[in-house]
């Protein structure tokens, strides 16, 4: 009987201690339980290690300059578009920077003035506007490059010219939703290509 009874107590001391601890755990579990927000992770975006180039092959434009390896360069075709208008396409970014040409002859400080209102249209969602300026060893080209923080529609734009004939302006614009964080590895990527650019430049 005694065996009997201490088989019962300890049967009933088991149940009492599980149901104890069963109804201990939501507790414990939400006492202890700290929610530790993680930072944003983004996609790796694969970059090629070191940039290769060759002059535009567009023989009768009036303009050259060094076009990246890993992009596509074609007149821009599109509504509106007007001679010389290019299209400089890095497919595997799905990035493009759009060139508009103009005869820069007797209204140069007009079509600065408008390169520049275009790039500070874009202050409301911009975090910050940087402004490079650059200039030909030979002082005959020069222009502008803006980096614009944030996220804008537009992360760079850009013009030079000869200031006699040429004028040529520039902006970058990626098909997806503007997002500088993740986006900046191939935004500094495309940047030195267009630093090229202004380096390379020729008119004809």
């Amino acid at each position: 009987m005694k065996k009997k009874f201490e088989q019962v107590t300890v049967y009933r001391y088991l149940l009492t201690l599980t149901a104890v601890g069963m109804a201990a755990i939501p507790i414990f579990s939400c006492s202890s339980r700290q929610s530790t927000p993680k930072p944003r992770g983004y996609y790796r975006i694969a970059l090629p290690e070191k940039h290769a180039y060759a002059p535009l092959s567009l023989k009768d434009y009036p303009y050259t300059f060094d076009v990246s390896a890993y992009a596509t360069a074609a007149p821009n075709t599109g509504r509106g578009s007007e001679p010389y208008w290019l299209d400089v396409s890095y497919a595997s970014y799905n990035a493009t920077i759009f060139l508009s040409y103009k005869n820069a002859k007797n209204n140069l400080d007009k079509l600065i003035e408008d390169a520049h209102t275009l790039v500070y249209r874009h202050t409301i969602k911009a975090e910050a506007i940087t402004e490079q300026r650059f200039e030909s060893n030979d002082g005959k080209t020069f222009g502008y490059l803006y980096e614009i923080g944030g996220n804008a529609a537009t992360n760079v734009q850009f013009y030079v010219t000869d200031s006699v004939k040429n004028f040529l302006r520039g902006s970058l614009y990626f098909n997806t939703p503007p997002n500088h964080d993740s986006l900046a590895p191939v935004i500094e990527f495309i940047t030195e290509d267009i630093r090229r650019l202004f380096e390379t430049i020729e008119w004809k």
